[in-house]
């Protein structure tokens, strides 16, 4: 199937997509900060620099896109027919590094979730409300790492 844009097009709007503070990334902070939790963003002396960095809890958010970041067995993840293998290697690129700026976080005492990007929208997604309370309530009771999908919050056996 061919790209239903010319390539400078694509390029165009490939490059147009944020990194930071996006939708899924500002609703989470505002969910957090009216619950009375306080932290930083982007803390750039942090591998990967985590979306959402609370100091007193000595945990670091990731809002992961699930297309960018190649959420496994996600309705939201397609690889696109087009340059196939450029994007193979590229999403394949990002969770490695993903994994080590996660396990370089972990050895530095620092507890890690991952919130992808389907429980904020698609066909998986959490409430509001039951997102806020996933959230919360990880980052209350001290588990090491986690991640929150869309209908689901998992924890490594």
């Amino acid at each position: 199937m061919a790209d239903v844009h010319d390539p400078a097009t694509r390029s165009r709007n490939m490059a147009a997509i944020k990194g930071k503070n996006t939708k899924p990334e500002v609703l989470l902070r505002k969910s957090l900060f009216s619950r009375g939790f306080r932290f930083r963003i982007h803390r750039k002396d942090l591998p990967g620099k985590p979306d959402i960095v609370l100091p007193k809890y000595r945990a670091a958010i990731f809002v992961q896109g699930c297309f960018w970041h190649g959420h496994t067995g996600c309705p939201m993840f397609r690889l696109p027919a087009t340059r196939r293998e450029f994007w193979e290697n590229k999403i394949t690129a990002n969770k490695d590094r993903d994994q080590r700026n996660i396990a370089a976080l972990r050895e530095m005492g620092w507890r890690v979730l991952e919130v992808w990007e389907c429980a904020f929208k698609g066909p998986r997604r959490l409430n509001h409300e039951a997102m806020s309370d996933l959230v919360a309530e990880w980052i209350l009771d001290g588990t090491d790492f986690g991640q929150i999908e869309g209908h689901s919050f998992t924890t490594p056996v």
